[in-house]
């Protein structure tokens, strides 16, 4: 093939701006239709495409350096010495067990640093691909009108889900509940299996699982963060002799206490408070015991089986106790 030479420059038949791969072509072939194919057909694709992937790399690179820096202050928090006016509030079983203070503050620090990561994973890369497309010659404009026009609509469709999610940032912040807590949210009580910025996921007793929005939750009761009380009603007969129940309740208590392993889960000595109520058949004596958070069920249901089994040894006959 024969390519026959034209007069002229670069300048005259390379697309503007003119590129060094254009001015390269010209300056061996001086045709002007092989720079003109060349400039059409190869040089301009490949300008476009070394840009997407100049954006693509520039995107990813910056992603990963606020995601590590995100990463490194969430650590910092999460590994920051307790404050004294905070640890003078919290008085209770955590002081005895620092490594559950760290614990719960790395949780904490991990699900607020991962929300945060994909909220700068989303504003990059969404940059990035407004880039991509003004670089494919395409009026972003329209697209970026149209979906603030759309973001306007969805926002008043979708103000329960806005609600959701902001509530579920103030509950990660404030650290109100984490995965494993047993909270009360009225509608439902259990087990927190899982937290996410929409919906909270409780299991209870009998199993079944809830899925509930934060946005409806209006009141929260935790009933593992600290410490827990067990609070035990014991009625016995009317003529019983109170200051032997009294005796029988507080040594037997006192006995679970230090027994292995309830001296782990029972935090301080228990107390019988005394009488609670009284009625005609029976009269009801209260103990109560500090015990470690989420461990108050189990104490219970083996403190009633010992009163129980005390009571029948020292002969002391358990009453029905009807509320007036």
């Amino acid at each position: 093939m024969v390519f026959f030479t034209s007069k002229g420059s670069a300048g005259d038949f390379c697309r503007k701006p003119v590129t060094t791969g254009c001015r390269l072509t010209w300056n061996i072939s001086h045709n002007s239709d092989v720079t003109s194919t060349f400039s059409n057909w190869i040089d301009k694709p490949l300008t476009i495409a070394l840009k997407i992937i100049i954006s693509v790399v520039i995107a990813m690179i910056l992603r990963r350096i606020v995601n590590r820096l995100i990463t490194r202050i969430t650590l910092r928090m999460a590994e920051g010495t307790m404050p004294e006016r905070l640890r003078e509030r919290t008085r209770t079983v955590f002081d005895g067990s620092p490594v559950l203070v760290s614990e719960r503050r790395r949780q904490r620090a991990e699900t607020t640093g991962s929300v945060l990561r994909s909220v700068a994973s989303i504003i990059i890369l969404g940059s990035a691909a407004i880039n991509i497309l003004r670089y494919l010659h395409l009026d972003v404009t329209p697209f970026l009108a149209s979906a603030s026009i759309i973001g306007v609509a969805v926002a008043f469709g979708a103000q329960n889900l806005v609600k959701d999610f902001l509530t579920g940032m103030f509950m990660l912040l404030e650290d109100q509940y984490g995965v494993g807590d047993v909270i009360d949210v009225g509608s439902a009580k259990g087990t927190v299996e899982a937290v996410t910025l929409r919906t909270t996921r409780l299991r209870d007793v009998n199993g079944v699982v809830w899925y509930i929005p934060n946005g409806e939750i209006k009141r929260i009761g935790n009933e593992s963060q600290n410490w827990a009380r067990v609070v035990l009603d014991v009625p016995v007969e009317y003529d019983v002799d109170l200051d032997k129940v009294r005796t029988i309740l507080a040594e037997t208590a006192g006995a679970m206490a230090i027994d292995v392993p309830w001296d782990e889960a029972i935090l301080d000595e228990p107390t019988v408070w005394g009488v609670q109520a009284l009625s005609g058949e029976a009269v009801v004596v209260r103990v109560v015991c500090k015990t470690a958070p989420g461990r108050q069920s189990d104490v219970a249901r083996e403190l009633r089986e010992r009163v129980k089994k005390a009571f029948d040894s020292a002969g002391v006959n358990m009453a029905t106790f009807t509320a007036a």
